[in-house]
């Protein structure tokens, strides 16, 4: 008796992998202009990308309760000092039926001054799509703490 192997073609994406990468394409665009806030267009850019009635809770910095006051801490303590990079393969994605998606995953904080990342967090944001246009409506960033090796991929 032969033993055939049969050629399946791949799987189409299913929509929770369509949203995946939807919601990994937006985090990398938000946090690239969010690294470049110094730059006004870049602080306007990351601006648009979150609700103007965005909630953002802070373990450290407390809570802002929309985007203008977000951003102004953004400005005050982000823009210039640091930069946020997304840890690999920490990044999950859970679809909200009728409204959008959940993101979780932890992030590195590296000092532009010195090119250390010492600092990581763990993140939860909700994004909302109205019309084809994605928006984050509430931040929680928490866990922050010292990081060991920060500075491996």
């Amino acid at each position: 008796m032969s033993t055939a192997s049969v050629a399946t073609e791949p799987a189409a994406p299913s929509a929770d992998d369509a949203l995946t990468t939807t919601i990994a394409a937006l985090d990398s665009a938000v946090f690239d202009a969010f690294n470049r806030c110094a730059a006004p267009d870049q602080l306007a850019r990351h601006a648009s990308y979150f609700d103007d009635d965005v909630e953002f809770y802070h373990d450290n910095g407390g809570v802002t309760w929309n985007r203008d006051d977000m951003l102004a801490n953004t400005a005050k303590y982000a823009c210039g000092n640091f930069r946020r990079e997304l840890v690999p393969g920490t990044l999950r994605v859970f679809p909200v039926r009728d409204f959008g998606a959940i993101a979780q995953g932890t992030h590195r904080f590296c000092q532009f001054a010195t090119g250390e990342c010492d600092g990581l967090a763990d993140f939860t944001m909700i994004w909302r799509e109205q019309a084809g246009t994605w928006q984050i409506t509430r931040v929680l960033s928490y866990g922050h703490r010292a990081a060991a090796n920060a500075n491996a991929p």
